[in-house]
């Protein structure tokens, strides 16, 4: 059998571009103090989160008591934040991870994934350094920061944090042609999730960077409360010319609300008639030893390639993309 698409689908141009990056990136955490870590891939457990999948494989060589099923990782965050505990200190991972996720112009299911966590830091001091970071690889114009509140009232009129508003984002979707997709859907948080996808993020950081912080406290991930208004986290997202950058948060540090976060994700997760996801113990562990106050954020570095050098696919700053691996 002979293939034809054995060739990397990005150009060697693109791929000098990409080694550039990534020395750029090491030299701005080595001048700020930033530990370079690697995380294990596989672990034993995996997320509970309902919009996040794990890829799965079975190891069952020598050494292993029983065949066993591990978790590919779809973010470094829980081994990151045991070595956090472990008194690491400010840390930054550029690795491989794994979502059993969709193949898209955006979307590969293996990616490059930059993550890291500053000891001290809060939600907008992070956004500060990010900020800062993109200005160093793109050269872009320093970012818009907006709140999730703020920017749903500037392109749709609506409040997402009231029931009214979030009734006029549904008619505004119904309008726009989106009625099929909530047909079903009474969760507040689908609506919101689908109006920031398909009618906010087009509107925003089209000629620099917006970020959009104080996501609803219903979507706060693993993101702490608002100690000034419960109704939002400390959770933060970057934007830039149609894409998703980032995602950031103040981080919870709580081992019982992080517990009751996860069981809730699984609750949500059988009324839905997915699976249940086991539980990290480890990382709860960690949490219950005393993982110090500090903020951390996730970055899709493909993603920052393709602004680098104006891809319209991901497939062209890949070598080989997950059909022609």
């Amino acid at each position: 059998m002979s293939f034809t698409d054995w060739r990397p689908t990005a150009s060697w141009e693109t791929l000098k571009i990409r080694a550039d990056m990534l020395k750029r990136i090491r030299a701005f955490f080595a001048d700020r103090n930033v530990l370079e870590v690697e995380t294990p891939l596989l672990a034993h457990a995996g997320v509970t989160d309902l919009h996040l999948h794990n890829a799965t494989t079975r190891l069952q060589g020598p050494g292993l008591p029983k065949p066993t099923t591990f978790y590919l990782q779809t973010s470094p965050e829980y081994a990151m934040k045991r070595l956090l505990a472990a008194g690491s200190g400010a840390i930054f991972q550029i690795g491989k991870v794994v979502r059993d996720d969709e193949i898209s112009r955006r979307h590969n299911p293996e990616f490059t994934l930059l993550e890291w966590y500053r000891p001290g830091f809060t939600d907008d001091d992070l956004i500060a350094e990010t900020d800062r970071l993109l200005q160093v690889l793109l050269g872009t114009a320093p970012a818009d920061v907006l709140t999730y509140q703020a920017v749903f009232l500037q392109v749709l009129d609506a409040d997402p944090l009231t029931p009214e508003g979030i009734a006029m984002i549904r008619r505004e979707l119904e309008t726009r042609g989106y009625g099929d997709a909530l047909a079903t859907e009474e969760e507040p948080d689908v609506v919101l999730q689908l109006a920031m996808s398909v009618l906010v993020e087009p509107a925003i950081g089209q000629t620099k960077p917006c970020v959009v912080k104080n996501f609803p406290a219903s979507q706060a991930a693993l993101a702490r409360i608002h100690k000034d208004d419960s109704r939002v986290a400390h959770r933060f997202e970057v934007f830039y010319q149609g894409l998703e950058l980032a995602n950031g948060f103040w981080e919870l540090t709580d081992a019982h609300q992080q517990r009751a976060r996860f069981e809730r994700d699984n609750a949500q997760r059988i009324a839905r008639g997915l699976a249940p996801q086991p539980i990290d113990e480890r990382f709860l562990s960690a949490l219950e030893s005393g993982m110090p106050d500090c903020a951390g954020i996730a970055l899709g570095f493909d993603r920052l390639v393709m602004l680098k050098i104006g891809a319209r696919s991901i497939e062209q700053v890949l070598t080989f993309p997950t059909l022609r691996a």
